[in-house]
């Protein structure tokens, strides 16, 4: 069994001081925290009752009633993060799981996530992130209250024994509440934290084990709060026009016909466009298609997608790309190669269309401001509006709400920001009240940071014993972490949000060539649901799959020869044996139903799925059945997990038979869930989820599910019609039932 009780801040490179504060809180109580701070060795303190309250980043709070309470750093998304952590407190601490309960955290950098030093909800990473740190605050809070009950007892608290809510002394029968001993805990030393002794996974009663969601009845009830759900006393409304062409600019507007309209209480120029402010959402969207307008598109990108897809075309055999990798000798392995594939890959811009559109209420004051938002970046949204109205971080209180579905969409400070030059602009204007700025869904459509256009241009060589000799691979993204806080993660120039999957691919070749340009655009691009996994997986797996084709070799076995030689693989070979055999592969399929395959790693996570599909006379496509694997390493609530591959597929279908979006002279065609849909109950496939038996630590289970989709789904398209599909989406090819 892996020792998994040393902290991931003893990595190196990590920040590892810590600091642990046992205090009473209102009511009586015990308080547990910890704080990540920039630097330092390893350390914990304790201060006393009335010492000053650290901010921590993460706490367990006990009160007297038994009720243990687990604040929140991250955002909960729908994937159940509330749940997740809360388990992980409650497991170490041996709490009775009916008295658990949870609290979102504000935002503040001592919730600051461990790998990427700020608050955020991303890159599947909140489960493996707080694993070990949530665990430690709850083993720490066991400890002081075993401490507690010893001193009270007169005994040696290794003695003393915890279970479901209570310290028991077996030898002399007798027993305690958490609660009862909270008050006697507060004022104990903390324990240092490597005194703390973690449990066995073995010894595991809560984690592991399937729980309901804890945000399960107010969803089901009605009353979570979402950010739509928001309304403050005398709040007005906002709408912001934006111009019809990204990069646009304004010339003039007119307004009078716009408050004119019943509610609207002034029309308001601002950095990013115009506001209307009125009374409420109906109003201020009358406003809006009240008012006169002339924009200056000229600045902005004009083109169209057929014009952008020559465009990056034509960067396939343009000079001047950035090498990410260039392994062996590819012309000498195209010489001597006993056969040769290449294959084109356009890909087009991909919106998010979360459920809940963007939303956030400002409450602008003299000395700060309030604000209420949905969002996955609580640190940079606060900074974002700070930076706007001013301000500094710590004058902006920001509260996290229920996200109706994120995907990357709410990592977005420049969105946070809008909000607050509305709220800056109508305080200028001498309005007083909260101001909730609403976007529609076609603003949401409209309004950019899509996932990237891109095109690949695949070559492979096969040598005399159907191996791979050479890969070579060239691509057209634009990057778009430059110009933000995320831009260090480039390397040599590079975008890894574009590269990843693509120049580490995990078959065994001897000569490998990774190159890419980055054009620019006016277009905002942004991550977007498994981020560059999402292209470069369907790259890589379709393309392996007509090279084991050409080979005379089953896809399956094709992919297992070039993986098996590599340690690194021993994941992901694994989840590919287990997807085969639960799809059984070796067995035959019912007349006219085909199968396709695919694998894939990502976000410390390896998934495999097999998907089975029938192709009619008429080009009509029916999704039968998707067999999905993923081995996420210690998995917390199963139930949680299978959620989120389920939805992973869902998301990936969509993407791969539907979404797209175009542009006509620069002008985004698309507009509402009409003519940008996701997947129907209909049309939903049998989804058949196997969690891999992993003693690894835990790694992401959100965004993995999502890349293998559309590959096994054109693979099982080809073995079911002998046509490979390159071009997404589907609905361009085939007729989808």
């Amino acid at each position: 069994m892996k020792d998994d009780t040393k902290t991931p801040l003893d990595a190196p490179g990590t920040s590892r001081r810590r600091f642990l504060k046992a205090t009473a809180v209102a009511g009586g109580g015990l308080l547990i925290g910890f704080h990540l701070v920039p630097s330092g060795r390893a350390a914990m303190a304790a201060e006393t009752a009335g010492g000053k309250p650290l901010q921590p980043n993460a706490f367990v709070r006990i009160t007297p009633d038994d009720q243990v309470t687990v604040i929140v750093g991250h955002s909960e998304l729908g994937q159940g993060t509330l749940t997740a952590i809360s388990m992980m407190v409650a497991e170490e601490l041996d709490a009775d799981w009916s008295r658990v309960r949870y609290e979102q955290a504000p935002a503040d950098p001592a919730y600051n996530q461990p790998v990427f030093h700020t608050q955020i909800t991303g890159g599947s990473m909140s489960t493996g992130s707080e694993y070990m740190q949530q665990r430690q605050a709850g083993a720490a809070a066991r400890a002081l209250l075993v401490a507690a009950a010893a001193k009270r007892w007169g005994v040696d608290a290794a003695s003393l024994r915890t279970e479901a809510g209570k310290v028991h002394d077996d030898a002399g029968k007798r027993s305690a509440r958490y609660g009862e001993l909270v008050d006697e805990a507060a004022a104990l030393p903390a324990p240092a934290l490597d005194t703390l002794k973690l449990k066995d996974r073995k010894d595991f009663k809560i984690i592991g084990k399937p729980r309901q969601r804890m945000d399960a009845a107010i969803k089901v009830d009605g009353s979570a709060q979402f950010g739509l759900d928001v309304y403050l006393p005398g709040m007005l409304t906002a709408m912001r026009v934006r111009p019809p062409v990204f990069g646009g600019k304004l010339r003039s507007f007119d307004a009078k016909q716009a408050k004119a309209v019943p509610g609207v209480v002034d029309v308001l120029q601002i950095p990013t466009g115009i506001a209307i402010i009125a009374k409420d959402y109906w109003s201020a969207k009358k406003g809006r298609d009240a008012l006169v307008v002339d924009w200056d598109p000229t600045a902005g990108e004009r083109r169209s997608t057929a014009q952008m897809r020559a465009d990056y075309a034509k960067l396939m055999d343009a000079p001047g790309a950035l090498v990410a990798r260039n392994d062996g000798d590819i012309a000498a392995a195209q010489k001597n190669a006993k056969q040769t594939l290449t294959a084109e890959f356009p890909f087009p811009f991909l919106a998010h269309v979360p459920m809940e559109p963007y939303n956030a209420v400002v409450d602008l004051k003299d000395d700060g401001c309030e604000v209420w938002i949905g969002t996955q970046w609580q640190s940079g949204d606060q900074l974002a509006i700070a930076q706007v109205l001013g301000l500094k971080p710590e004058q902006v209180k920001l509260h996290t709400m229920l996200v109706g579905g994120g995907f990357g969409r709410r990592t977005n400070p420049p969105i946070a920001a809008e909000a607050a030059e509305v709220a800056k602009a109508a305080r200028a204007a001498g309005i007083q009240a909260p101001v909730k700025l609403m976007w529609t869904r076609e603003d949401d459509v409209h309004g950019g940071f899509y996932r990237p256009f891109v095109h690949a241009r695949l070559s492979a060589t096969l040598d005399e014993h159907g191996r791979l000799s050479s890969w070579s691979d060239r691509h057209a993204a634009q990057a778009f972490l430059p110009g933000t806080p995320f831009e260090a993660a480039m390397k040599n120039g590079i975008d890894p949000s574009n590269s990843e999957g693509a120049e580490d691919m995990p078959y065994a070749v001897p000569n490998m060539h990774f190159s890419i340009h980055q054009p620019k655009s006016d277009i905002p691009q942004w991550w977007w649901r498994s981020v560059g996994h999402s292209f470069n997986g369907f790259i890589v797996e379709t393309f392996i799959d007509e090279l084991a084709h050409a080979a005379g070799k089953d896809p399956y076995q094709f992919r297992r020869d070039h993986l098996k030689d590599d340690p690194k693989n021993t994941r992901l070979l694994g989840v590919l044996d287990v997807v085969t055999s639960a799809a059984g592969w070796d067995k035959p399929l019912p007349k006219g139903v085909h199968r396709g395959i695919a694998a894939h790693a990502s976000y410390g996570s390896f998934a495999g799925q097999v998907i089975e599909v029938s192709v009619d006379a008429d080009k009509r496509l029916t999704v039968h059945r998707v067999v999905a694997v993923i081995d996420c390493g210690v998995v917390i609530n199963p139930d949680l997990v299978r959620a989120q591959v389920e939805s992973a597929v869902i998301f990936g279908l969509s993407g791969a038979l539907f979404q797209e979006i175009t542009l006509k002279d620069g002008v985004v065609e698309q507009n509402n869930y009409d003519d940008y849909p996701v997947l129907r109950m209909y049309q939903t496939p049998r989804i058949d989820v196997h969690l891999v038996n992993s003693d690894a630590p835990p790694s992401g289970c959100g965004e993995p599910g999502t890349e293998c989709v559309a590959p096994a789904l054109a693979n099982a398209i080809f073995a079911a019609t002998g046509q490979r599909l390159r071009t997404l989406p589907l609905k361009h090819h085939l007729q989808i039932a």
